[in-house]
């Protein structure tokens, strides 16, 4: 088959060549930004699950619906080293002149620059000399986040009101973000929410999300829907496997496709990294059958295991690895943090800094108290390949 041609694009954020199964979503994010668009209120999303089953392309395509609604979309992925109030400041800011690209004047504009540069004075955030304005004093400078920020997007929100248009936020690896810095990002939509202004954030996180935001504010759930992105359904990961091919010419045998669902557990980047495997080993040229899936799998697990799987344990300690090898000796998860500690001859408190810091790295995380398990699907196959003895 030729290379060229290959549809499948196995990659982190990659859209695929045929967004199938995501249409719930997609469809209630563009109400949301209609209704919001004329003065109604309506929860964003915030969307959780483990990594590679498709939440960054997601939020892709909500920024891609909301610019073909005239919004501005920005985006930002956030880590364990983010200075958050520096990092919404400069939304706001590119927000702004983005949105008065062909008017940069007038006096909501110019309040606008004064109330972010009153901001940066108070959080301390150097602007380069970026916005020559005064700050405007009484706005966003109390020094409290939560108040400082909901006013600061509020501003905003005005601004787009005034020039037609709407803001859209996106906000990858919530996760990494503190209980203080969640908090503070829930109370300032919350006012927001409250002011009816088109200004709206969409984000994406491990599963532990929904459980940190609820912990920064209980009325979170007031705001957000939380859907939880999972594998394709079996029908919706056949279609993702061969739309893309049709549109080249080519189709799956019947016996082909359910072996690669089969295989992959209908993940969605798990289903491109075989694709496209079973495209380039297949002679062709109008079919790809069972036996060129078989040839692939093994290549498609060694890539896997080369890239999307390998780089997440490479800067592991020996101790987290020990500790990742009691888990997947379990078969699949969640565990019990006990049971590790057993298979370690420890107890639960001697491990405690590792499991956090497993935790930390994003390898792991905590479906409920007394639990832990991958963030990657079938990262315990990858482990016991990996690291047979302990």
């Amino acid at each position: 088959m030729d290379p060229v041609r290959n549809p499948y694009s196995p990659g982190a954020g990659t859209r695929p060549h045929a967004l199938v199964g995501r249409e719930a979503e997609l469809e209630a994010f563009d109400i949301a930004v209609q209704r919001l668009a004329i003065g109604k209120s309506s929860k964003s999303m915030l969307l959780t699950g483990l990594r590679g089953v498709g939440k960054t392309v997601l939020l892709n395509e909500f920024g891609l619906i909301a610019a073909d609604r005239g919004w501005i979309h920005e985006a930002l992925e956030a880590n364990d080293e983010i200075n958050f109030p520096r990092a919404m400041a400069t939304l706001a800011r590119k927000s702004a002149l983005r949105i008065s690209a062909g008017k940069r004047t007038g006096a909501r504009f110019t309040k606008i620059l004064g109330v972010i540069k009153s901001f940066q004075i108070t959080w301390k955030i150097p602007d380069g000399g970026s916005i020559d304005v005064e700050p405007f004093a009484g706005i966003s400078d109390s020094g409290v986040l939560d108040a400082d920020l909901g006013e600061l997007l509020v501003e905003l929100g005005e601004l787009a009101r005034e020039r037609d248009r709407g803001v859209l936020f996106t906000l990858d690896e919530m996760q990494y973000l503190s209980k203080e810095q969640l908090a503070a990002l829930v109370q300032a939509f919350h006012t927001v929410a409250q002011r009816q202004v088109p200004v709206m954030l969409t984000g994406a996180g491990l599963p532990t999300l929904h459980g940190l935001i609820g912990a920064a504010r209980s009325y979170a759930e007031r705001l957000f829907d939380f859907p939880d992105i999972d594998s394709l359904s079996p029908q919706a990961a056949a279609a993702a496997l061969d739309q893309p091919a049709q549109d080249e010419d080519v189709k799956w045998d019947a016996a082909a496709i359910d072996r690669a669902v089969e295989v992959t557990g209908g993940y969605p980047y798990f289903l491109q990294e075989f694709g496209k495997q079973a495209w380039d080993v297949a002679p062709g040229p109008e079919i790809i059958t069972r036996q060129d899936i078989d040839d692939a799998i093994p290549i498609a697990v060694a890539e896997l295991d080369s890239g999307f799987f390998r780089v997440r344990i490479d800067r592991t300690s020996d101790s987290e690895r020990l500790y990742l090898r009691a888990m997947a000796q379990q078969g699949r998860g969640p565990y019990t943090s006990g049971s590790v500690a057993t298979a370690l001859d420890k107890t639960t408190r001697q491990l405690g800094p590792v499991r956090d810091g497993l935790i930390k790295r994003g390898l792991c995380y905590s479906p409920r108290w007394g639990e832990i398990d991958f963030t990657v699907p079938m990262f315990d196959e990858f482990v016991r390949r990996a690291m047979p003895e302990a």
